[in-house]
């Protein structure tokens, strides 16, 4: 499986949900950022400040206030979400041929795709399994399948790894990261976790309160692929403290104002 990553850049975008200029919820303030194509870029900060409102906006699920967001056309987008949310009464093949057979592809390149996605995230020889069968960690795997078996040059991912457990949730960090690294797309992973972030990440996006804007944007210079022993190291502990002590700035300015 192949993909090919997406540039993607946004320009002056905000975002309030409400009618009115003075009324309703000013979720993001003045974003600029330029994503390049093929890389992984994580996005942290306090909850509420709009981190996935801008991954909806990158994903087209949401128009922004101001600004714009640009990317090239016709460029496969696939979506992940903190819930699996998959479909009871299907099997695993089933659930992982949902996407392709919603957009219409022929049953043959959707089985095909999908048998390609499950080998790619560990799931071969549960095709014929129900995901009640499944852990959490499973299930998991099984909705990046599905996304996969799109061949998205865009994955966008809203904290899937938050509802496992912390040993399943460094697996699936690994596992993901390889993903990456085969498929070729252009990731964009929400998370609260810094750790997480850096490991999987060439830059991350560290957003204020809100209305979130964009804080600092740090460069991860350990070179891929990344070694599990690598989370006790000290310069990966130097910064993930970085990427912390940005955090804990803001809300000390924010307490103090």
């Amino acid at each position: 499986m192949s993909g090919q990553g997406v540039a993607i850049g946004l320009e002056g975008v905000s975002k309030r949900f409400g009618a009115g200029r003075d009324e309703g919820l000013q979720a993001l303030g003045t974003v600029d950022l330029a994503l390049r194509p093929g890389e992984f870029v994580s996005i942290v900060g306090p909850s509420g400040c709009g981190k996935s409102t801008l991954l909806r906006i990158m994903a087209g699920l949401v128009a922004p206030s101001t600004g714009r967001c640009t990317r090239p056309d016709g460029i496969a987008t696939a979506f992940v979400f903190q819930e699996a949310a998959l479909l009871p009464w299907r099997t695993v093949e089933r659930n992982a041929q949902l996407l392709m057979e919603l957009e219409g592809h022929a049953p043959a390149d959707y089985r095909a795709r999908a048998a390609e996605a499950l080998a790619l995230v560990g799931l071969a020889g549960f095709e014929k399994s129900y995901p009640h069968q499944l852990s959490g960690g499973m299930r998991m795997r099984l909705s990046l399948a599905r996304a996969l078996a799109l061949r998205p040059g865009l994955l966008l991912l809203d904290e899937p790894l938050a509802a496992v457990d912390e040993l399943t949730r460094d697996v699936l960090q690994e596992e993901l990261s390889s993903l990456w690294r085969q498929a070729g797309f252009t990731g964009v992973l929400v998370t609260h976790n810094v750790h997480e972030a850096v490991y999987l990440s060439n830059r991350v996006v560290v957003m204020s309160p809100r209305p979130g804007r964009v804080l600092d944007v740090i460069e991860v210079p350990f070179e891929f692929p990344r070694q599990p022993e690598l989370r006790a190291s000290a310069g990966f502990a130097a910064l993930t403290g970085q990427v912390t002590a940005v955090l804990r700035g803001q809300h000390r300015a924010e307490a103090s104002a």
